[in-house]
């Protein structure tokens, strides 16, 4: 549990506390304090699983001792049921403990803290004006027994357009002219109704008063009869003032409260209020209704590289191509963070949201100019529909999430319709991401090595470094299988820096053992390069192991280099001034290849295996591999071919003059002890010959 207290810089100070009994003890003091003292601890973030309290009972504990300051709830995936559910209680807000980070903390709890503000100043407001009501301050009027008007203050010729001189004498319903705003028809005059009624009576709602000149304003007020010294009733009085301000400012309130305060969108609550009004709308008249889960994809290394600013800015842009892409029927609300979700309360059929889901992938695709930054996102969107995946809210939205993460599982930059097995396959997933955060620490993780070899000599001249994962029940895990959810979640940095150290040793080994020198080739993912420090860690490595720089070759794919070419270069550039190489991978998938090779230092370019797969049948294929040959010849860059399985994809890349190739023909990936025999007895054989 932490109590915070703001600054004026927009930080806070966390104070620590571990047990629920402490903290009831922490703010029972902050309470007792002098008014001019208090306001110290401005929220309160709360763990619902402490060591003396569990669950509710610790939001409620603390609630009964700090109801005005506002409360953050953590809580675990499986018990975010129960994280809802302290909404209802009096929190704020709630995390998940597996989305806790910086940014999304700030964010929460400056949306929080002002939420708070704003409520307490809305109260203040209304106690003002309370008081305002039964002051001079505010419109005084007052008739005789006859219902004519006999006073009016300043605040009330102002407001009614009638003088005291010109309005004294004159019925109470020409000077005060109120009327139902729903209506338009007459309302009654509470001055007579408090002297018909011998008490203080007030105005019904909705009453719109009409000035001199036509203008109107809405009013409350309070009448009251006025007595003789007999008590006989000998007039009313009446206070009024006008509540636009207050108005304007409760539903500006309303407002704050229901959207989200950067994109304007429908916020949670918001999005619930409408999805649950949708569903019985679709359980009345049978109709189908779908929810769109969007989750941008590496969205993360946007914000780590350009900053939150720029972040800001993109889930802006983000969140305008969405609503370009709905009916005004629809709703487009933001959960958090980089999350969007869709509702779709009228579709006749499943086509009608992967209609929508298309054209938002499509909308998405295309460049957000920002700063001087062409950034490019995708997204994956999980399809659920009313009633087939869920018949209440939180139903919908959980097939939702689930489908979404099949999609970003499947490749990203698409969408899937949820599907009943999809849960059996979230639990796996769960399962996978548990134990990746210890494979580094329990030592599961083991380095493979698959050989590059010269076509011209036979020679083995590089491998390429691939990570597996000895899962102690599951065996060993090709990187298909973990390496996608390692970069959703952020562990692929740490994997990433302990793959390139064992990788940069592992050469370092075999040229001071006099075995050939291998270039090390090493894949690296779009969030290993946007990480803070990562051309440091890179040097670290080669230091630390002795590696001579030119020995080491990162490998970059497409997609990631699509996403924001002016920081990507620079981060490339600082590489190569290490001596490092650098080599785009998969070359050919991408529609602006031939681009990279401008903008970026790429020394070697590795044709996609789904070319050299089709060599000997697709003639398409055959051309697109030895147009790449030619190129890479002319500009002077390396040229290897991925995926050689056969005899005669050989012989095509030997005949076209392809420098190198690796693929199971060769080679499958191997450990570093195989490897390093074969390289011991190619040494032997050529020293034979």
């Amino acid at each position: 549990m932490e109590a915070l207290a703001g600054a004026a810089d927009g930080h806070f100070q966390v104070e620590w506390i571990r047990r629920c009994a402490q903290a009831e003890t922490r703010l029972t003091a902050e309470q007792k304090l002098p008014v001019q003292r208090k306001g110290r601890v401005t929220a309160v973030i709360v763990d619902l699983a402490l060591p003396d309290s569990q669950g509710l009972e610790t939001l409620d504990r603390i609630l009964a001792v700090a109801s005005q300051i506002p409360v953050l709830v953590l809580s675990t995936a499986q018990d975010e049921g129960i994280a809802r559910q302290s909404l209802q209680r009096g929190a704020q807000d709630y995390l998940l403990k597996t989305q806790l980070d910086t940014y999304l903390l700030q964010k929460a709890l400056d949306s929080m803290v002002e939420r708070a503000a704003n409520q307490e100043a809305l109260f203040d407001e209304k106690e003002r004006a309370q008081i305002m009501l039964n002051s001079i301050g505010d419109a005084v009027m007052s008739t005789d027994l006859w219902g004519r008007v006999t006073y009016l203050n300043k605040v009330a010729e102002h407001l009614t357009g009638w003088s005291l001189r010109d309005g004294a004498g004159r019925p109470v319903e020409e000077v005060f002219r109120i009327i139902d705003a729903v209506t338009r028809k007459p309302a009654n005059n509470p001055m007579a109704e408090a002297i018909r009624e011998d008490r203080t009576v007030g105005l019904t709602s909705n009453c719109l008063l009409i000035r001199r000149d036509g203008v109107e304003a809405p009013i409350e007020d309070s009448s009251a009869p006025i007595h003789d010294r007999r008590g006989q009733v000998i007039g009313a009085v009446m206070v009024f003032h006008d509540v636009s301000t207050a108005r304007t400012q409760s539903l500006r309130m309303s407002y704050l409260a229901q959207h989200d305060s950067l994109t304007k969108l429908p916020n949670r609550m918001l999005l619930s209020d409408r999805l649950t009004q949708a569903l019985r709308f679709a359980e009345r008249y049978h109709q189908r209704l779908a929810v769109l889960f969007v989750d941008l994809d590496h969205f993360k290394n946007i914000n780590d590289s350009l900053g939150h600013a720029i972040g800001d800015r993109l889930l802006q842009s983000v969140a305008q191509r969405l609503l370009g892409c709905v009916r005004s029927s629809d709703t487009v609300s933001r959960q958090g963070g980089d999350e969007f979700v869709i509702l779709l309360p009228e579709v006749a059929h499943a086509q009608g949201a992967s209609l929508s889901a298309d054209k938002i992938l499509q909308a998405l695709n295309l460049p957000h100019h920002i700063d001087k930054h062409d950034l490019y996102v995708t997204g994956s969107i999980g399809i659920a529909s009313y009633p087939e995946d869920g018949t209440d809210a939180e139903a919908l939205m959980k097939a939702a999430d689930i489908a979404m993460y099949h999609a970003k599982a499947n490749g990203r930059n698409s969408y899937e319709f949820f599907a009943p097995e999809m849960n059996v396959k979230v639990v796996e997933r769960q399962l996978v991401e548990s134990g990746l955060r210890h494979a580094i620490e329990r030592q599961e993780l083991e380095m493979f090595y698959q050989p590059i070899m010269d076509l011209a000599s036979g020679e083995i001249t590089g491998a390429e470094a691939l990570v597996r994962w000895r899962h102690p029940l599951r065996g060993l895990l090709e990187p298909a299988q973990f390496i996608g959810i390692a970069e959703e979640t952020g562990l692929i940095v740490p994997i990433g820096r302990w793959a390139l150290r064992q990788a940069c040793l592992q050469a370092k080994i075999w040229q001071a053992a006099g075995l050939p020198q291998l270039r090390m080739a090493f894949n690296v993912s779009a969030a290993e390069l946007r990480a803070k420090e990562f051309v440091e860690g890179v040097r670290a490595a080669l230091e630390d192991t002795g590696l001579p720089p030119q020995l080491l070759e990162l490998e970059l794919t497409e997609s990631f280099l699509l996403q924001d070419l002016k920081s990507t270069a620079a981060v490339l550039m600082a590489v190569r001034e290490l001596g490092v190489g650098l080599a785009l991978d998969d070359f050919g998938t991408g529609y602006s290849s031939l681009t990279y090779l401008k903008r970026f230092p790429i020394d070697c370019i590795k044709i996609d295996k789904s070319f050299v797969r089709n060599l000997m049948t697709d003639a398409d294929d055959a051309s697109i591999v030895g147009a790449i040959i030619s190129m890479g010849r002319s500009l002077k860059v390396r040229v290897v071919a991925e995926g050689v399985e056969t005899r005669n994809q050989l012989a095509f890349l030997q005949s076209a003059s392809c420098p190198e190739a690796q693929g199971y023909y060769f080679s499958r990936p191997m450990a570093a002890r195989e490897l390093t025999q074969r390289l011991r007895n190619s040494v032997v054989m050529a020293a034979i010959a």
